[in-house]
């Protein structure tokens, strides 16, 4: 298998020299070239033709964002950026990026034993699946009419995603209604994160988006996303309706939280009364879980192959059976809107 020719783009040379030695351990990656700033990342691209690169936000000379921008106009690579605990990283997949991988505390052993040898490799070999057009295509459906408002009573509205997902979810949230049903969303994503991803797809959404707390309760016109770190989330009765339950809990499909779980309780749950949308990710995770939504009479979504960013969980679950309607991103708002008025 041919390896992966990464480019390292990182102006401290401690922390270069790291990430270097670190991605050339794994058989799989090759580095073939570091650089210390964009002009340097610019003539090793031309020079070199990595399959990916690693970059991190904050360079000497051109910020790694505006950077990013420029490099996509005229040199599209799957970029994975390096980041740490900042709003920037959506930007950067706004701009471009395939994904990020949060350092952590460089200070502690066993978070720099986990980012260097699980988190950056896995997601450099992600974004070297990855289908880089489609990136573009998804930021492009931002403009496009939005359905019209939809009554709803007491539904459930299920989305799960991965590797493409955090705009692929905006696309598809800003263009549905501000009365859609209540809703749960799972994205994987590090811990700290999910609260400023909330607050810019709330930015941009008619209905209201928010990182879940334990308790909250499932209200339409509300969007409810998991808070990424050690709790699964799932949804539980509450009286009438229903609220969301966050519990400390072992990954699922290598995920915590993990969209399996969350459409698991919403088939058991909302059963007939749910619509379940899976989009681009890679993996399975969020496949078996949809099939049980639809085994238990909900209706189901997937996204289709063409303007997947990473085919993978989609695909799964369209293999197994769980997809009923199988949908590009730009048709998916509607089809949920569709859906919606289908439950009675």
């Amino acid at each position: 298998m041919k390896a992966i020719r990464v480019l390292v783009v990182e102006d401290s040379i401690v922390f270069r020299d790291l990430l270097v030695k670190s991605l050339n351990s794994d058989p799989e990656i090759t580095v073939v070239a570091a650089a210390r700033d964009p002009y340097e990342a610019r003539d090793a691209i031309q020079t070199y033709k990595p399959d990916v690169m690693t970059l991190d936000i904050e360079l000497p000379k051109m910020d790694g964002i505006e950077f990013l921008r420029k490099l996509m106009l005229q040199y599209p690579i799957p970029v994975v950026m390096i980041s740490s605990l900042s709003e920037k990283v959506f930007e950067a997949l706004e701009a471009g990026a395939i994904d990020f991988v949060c350092k952590g505390d460089l200070g502690d052993p066993e978070q720099t034993k986990e980012f260097l040898e699980n988190d950056l490799p896995s997601k450099i070999k992600i974004a070297a699946t990855a289908r880089l057009g489609n990136v573009k295509k998804v930021a492009e459906l931002r403009d496009r009419t939005r359905p019209e408002p939809s009554a709803s009573r007491q539904k459930i509205l299920a989305i799960g995603a991965s590797t493409g997902g955090t705009e692929a979810i905006l696309a598809v949230v800003q263009q549905l209604p501000a009365d859609i049903p209540g809703g749960v969303v799972v994205q994987h994503m590090p811990k700290g994160f999910t609260k400023m991803y909330a607050e810019r797809v709330n930015s941009h959404s008619r209905c209201d988006f928010k990182e879940a707390e334990d308790g909250d309760k499932i209200i339409p016109g509300r969007l409810l996303i998991a808070p990424g770190g050690n709790r699964q989330m799932r949804i539980v009765p509450d009286g009438t309706g229903y609220k969301v339950e966050l519990k400390e809990g072992p990954r699922v499909n290598g995920h915590c939280p993990s969209v399996d779980v969350i459409f698991d309780s919403v088939a058991q749950y909302a059963g007939d009364r749910a619509v379940g949308v899976i989009l681009t990710g890679m993996g399975a995770d969020g496949a078996k879980g949809l099939l049980s939504m639809k085994k238990a009479g909900a209706l189901t979504i997937g996204q289709d192959e063409a303007s997947c960013v990473v085919y993978g969980m989609p695909q799964v679950a369209y293999t197994m059976g769980a997809v009923m309607y199988q949908e590009s991103l730009e048709a998916i708002p509607a089809r949920i809107v569709e859906c919606v008025n289908a439950i009675k």
